[in-house]
């Protein structure tokens, strides 16, 4: 069957053929239902945004974009393990003062095993009391077991709430440790060494040796020092008698003096406006140093005072109260 169109406008009739007729028509039909199509939203897709507006606000920004989700946790663990190395690091200094055997490392893994600052922390705290009969002074492992009841997977809610806890934790084995490592300095050999006297005649911030916010980059930081808060000029004060091993312009710590006291105790006096002692001078107790300033990294006129043991930074807090 042909079809044949006649029109003014042709020189001669056009004839069209039965496959071009067909393809005619199922275009006439195909494009309606396409449009319609595109216009009307899948019901899948419509229920799956009516889930998401019902999903509390965390979990719909793990739906969203759950690789951010996983990122925000790999921070908050990468922050407690290096909370836990410090610890580590802290409790084999403890075992040192306190004439204890040090574990060794696995040869296996450069990091430190986590439990080990908690095992120091039980065998510190045991040596003040009297010891009970036992079959062997060795330690068990702390294996576990039991039947299986109520299992479950580890909801989201359930893992936050577990780093809180363990965040804690260590918060307060932190301060355990610092508290037992100043006892134990109080007691050593380096008692009449230690830096107990307040390096300014100001308050200092209570919250600001520790970790904290970094005030440049709002990230998180261990903060190793002090900040007194005080004027331009105000006097800075040698905390222990010894010799200055340092005064100087650095790029973070501004103008700072160190002291060594002997023993591989060292004092830091950082951000100070001018200095008054040089390399080698033997300082007293309470001697003017310095002047407070606002140097170096830093965000307004303040003290910034260290208290190191080794290289390692001490709490400055448990020497100024031992002194009061």
């Amino acid at each position: 069957m042909n079809i044949i169109f006649v029109s003014n406008s042709m020189a001669k009739a056009r004839t069209l053929s039965v496959l071009q007729v067909s393809m005619i028509a199922l275009a006439l039909v195909l494009v309606p239902i396409f449009i319609t199509l595109l216009l009307i939203e899948p019901q899948d897709a419509a229920e799956q945004r009516g889930m998401k507006a019902l999903l509390p606000a965390h979990l719909k920004f793990s739906f969203i974009n759950p690789q951010k989700h996983l990122d925000a946790y790999a921070i908050q663990l990468g922050d407690m393990q290096a909370r836990i190395m410090r610890l580590d690091a802290q409790s084999e200094r403890l075992s040192k003062l306190a004439g204890e055997k040090v574990p060794a490392h696995s040869s296996q893994s450069s990091q430190p095993k986590p439990d080990l600052a908690i095992k120091n922390i039980t065998s510190l705290n045991n040596l003040s009391k009297p010891l009970a009969p036992s079959v062997s002074s060795k330690p068990l492992p702390a294996y576990s077991g039991g039947p299986l009841v109520r299992d479950a997977p580890l909801s989201e809610a359930d893992l936050q709430r577990k780093i809180a806890e363990l965040t804690a934790m260590i918060d307060f084995q932190t301060e355990h440790l610092s508290e037992l490592e100043a006892k134990l300095l109080q007691q050593s050999v380096l008692k009449d060494t230690l830096p107990n006297n307040s390096p300014i005649l100001a308050a200092y911030n209570s919250s600001s040796f520790g970790w904290r916010l970094d005030p440049f980059n709002g990230h998180k930081a261990f903060h190793e020092g002090l900040d007194f808060p005080a004027n331009i000029g105000d006097p800075i004060y040698a905390a222990a008698d010894g010799i200055v091993s340092a005064s100087e312009q650095t790029p973070d710590y501004g103008k700072l003096v160190k002291i060594d006291h002997g023993s591989g105790l060292e004092t830091r006096y950082a951000h100070a406006s001018k200095l008054l002692v040089k390399v080698g001078e033997r300082v007293e107790k309470g001697q003017k140093i310095a002047e407070v300033g606002n140097t170096g990294r830093s965000t307004g006129p303040h003290l910034h005072y260290e208290i190191r043991l080794n290289g390692n930074a001490l709490d400055p807090r448990k020497y100024l109260k031992a002194s009061s």
